[in-house]
């Protein structure tokens, strides 16, 4: 068996010496693992960075064998981003969160061509943080929980909505919420305005968004795993509220 394909690096594990089981996101076989042989040698430990992008050949003898990578470098993010703390612990961030989430060897090709897409606005868009929220919001979407933030849950309203129910993910009106706000979560404009697609989101909102973010992937996603939110995760959030 063998296959050639683009992808991300979104976990590795030391094997041995000098070798690492790295785990991909890729475009056409999803997130799939393999043995890279000499993968912490000096001259490819920079090859295997979590969110570098690569080309990668995958080579086993039966389809359900680990089997070898052998990657080429094509993007060096992890590079790029080593002496820019907040958005490094973005990237590692989706990182840990794909390598949780996704089933192993299922595609995702919407998602793979939107965390592409992301990713490419990443280093340069200052409005990236609140892009990430996006981003992990579609990720409960695609996997099947996605938040409905379209209309009150009460009254039926579109307008004025400011709160999100941690129980059933849906969206409620200020007037409806506001006896209840101590039980509810903050929904944050930018998740419901279109208009504001591009630009900077105030720091209270954006911190809104990954609280509500952070409450929906730990319920849907990360308990039925027995797992916690990741490490890169938890670091950005306290970094963010450092920086207010």
């Amino acid at each position: 068996m063998e296959w050639i394909d683009e992808g991300i690096i979104v976990s590795s594990r030391h094997h041995g010496e000098s070798s690492s089981v790295i785990c991909l996101f890729t475009k056409e076989h999803g997130r799939h693992a393999g043995l890279v042989r000499g993968a912490r040698n000096k001259n490819n430990s920079g090859i295997y960075q979590l969110g570098n992008g690569v080309t990668a050949r995958w080579r086993a003898r039966l389809t359900e064998h680990l089997g070898i990578f052998n990657c080429e470098m094509t993007d060096a993010r992890a590079a790029r981003l080593i002496e820019d703390n907040l958005r490094l612990e973005g990237l590692l961030s989706i990182c840990s969160l794909i390598e949780i989430a996704l089933p192993e060897r299922h595609p995702y090709p919407e998602l793979y061509s939107r965390t592409i897409s992301f990713l490419d606005d990443f280093e340069d868009s200052a409005s990236w943080i609140q892009n990430l929220i996006m981003w992990e919001l579609k990720l409960l979407a695609d996997l099947g929980f996605g938040l409905d933030l379209s209309v009150c849950a009460l009254t039926g309203e579109k307008e004025n909505l400011a709160y999100v129910s941690p129980r059933t993910g849906r969206a409620v009106t200020f007037a409806a919420g506001e006896p209840y706000r101590e039980k509810l979560l903050s929904l944050p404009k930018f998740t419901i305005d279109q208009s504001s697609e591009g630009k900077i989101s105030t720091k209270g909102d954006i911190s809104a968004g990954l609280k509500l973010t952070e409450w929906f992937i730990s319920r849907h996603l990360l308990s039925a795993r027995k797992t916690k939110m990741p490490a890169a995760r938890n670091r950005l959030a306290k970094r963010w509220e450092n920086k207010i």
